[in-house]
């Protein structure tokens, strides 16, 4: 039976092809996608998952949750350093392209929908997040059950040991609200992270993304590639990397393909303060650890299975 799942998301390149491939995934039931702002304001995070729900055009549609939250403001010195994410997805998050879509006369709310979903499928529904976790504080806010409701939390952020993205000591998901990011994170509910250790493992780099040119037939699979392309690309420009990474792909492998990753139990808390750490995911990694375990964490991926898992659900595009 294909699992229930629901994206929380701040399209961008990367969600965007996630969100995309969860659709063509047949052992997925994607109820729900949900917007919230991130690398993108909510609004245009709306509208880019509407794109990717237009063009992939699923059989079954999956219910679409509004936002109009803003992005977020790194300000003070956790600005040093900060990598502006228009840089590396475009104006619009979808690269350098712009695809009509139909206007959505009546949205619905993302919080609304997120809670009600959960009700209407108690200990069903697998959430995945892969852009900050202010949605699912909100939605905690309004429901205090919401989280236990849920059968898990994957939450695509965070780091151990490899430093930040967004900066020298945050990961951009954990930065940009870092006070949801340490509530839901500690919240006792069966969760997982998916952190940039295991995510910078799997790069699709020049030679693969060849190999996937069969992809380009139709108008899905060729406009998937165009967004891959742009994210090669930049990440070269601005990165100095030779490939793109598939954080977002691991991180719906880890829920999807779970056989593909190894976790382990950790304790995790999350800095709030102002100043160049601000953001930071800390781990009691002591040998007599003083907190309690309370996530687990991907430590390590089978990146060949993780790209042909991939490269197997972007040729769904041509059926």
């Amino acid at each position: 039976m294909p699992q229930k799942l629901i994206i929380d998301a701040d399209p961008g390149i990367g969600d965007a092809i996630a969100v995309a491939i969860a659709m063509l995934d047949p052992e997925v039931d994607l109820i729900a996608v949900t917007a919230t702002a991130g690398c993108v304001s909510g609004a245009s995070a709306t509208r880019n998952l509407q794109t990717v729900i237009e063009l992939i055009d699923p059989p079954k549609w999956p219910r679409l949750g509004a936002s109009e939250s803003r992005l977020p403001s790194p300000s003070g010195d956790a600005t040093r350093g900060y990598i502006d994410p228009v840089l590396l997805n475009g104006k619009t998050g979808l690269g350098d392209g712009s695809i009509p879509v139909a206007e959505l006369h009546k949205p619905h709310d993302a919080i609304k929908l997120l809670t009600e979903q959960v009700r209407l499928f108690p200990q069903e529904i697998t959430l995945l997040t892969l852009g900050p976790l202010t949605n699912l504080l909100a939605a905690q806010e309004r429901d205090p059950e919401f989280l236990s409701l849920l059968r898990s939390v994957v939450c695509l952020g965070g780091s151990v040991s490899v430093g930040g993205d967004a900066t020298a000591a945050a990961e951009f998901n954990m930065l940009a609200d870092p006070e949801a990011a340490q509530k839901v994170l500690k919240f006792p509910a069966m969760k997982s992270l998916v952190p940039l250790d295991a995510t910078q493992q799997v790069v699709l780099n020049y030679d693969q993304f060849a190999r996937l040119s069969d992809v380009g037939i139709s108008r899905a699979g060729k406009v998937l590639l165009e967004w891959l392309q742009f994210g090669l690309r930049a990440s070269h420009e601005h990165l100095g990397l030779e490939g793109f990474s598939l954080r977002e792909i691991v991180a719906l492998v880890a829920v999807i393909q779970d056989r593909l990753v190894q976790t382990a139990s950790h304790a995790i808390d999350i800095e709030t303060y102002s100043g160049i750490c601000r953001g930071a995911t800390v781990f009691d990694r002591r040998t007599s650890r003083k907190w309690q375990s309370n996530i687990d964490v991907v430590e390590s991926v089978d990146v060949q299975g993780v790209l042909d898992y991939f490269g197997r659900m972007l040729r769904r595009t041509e059926i």
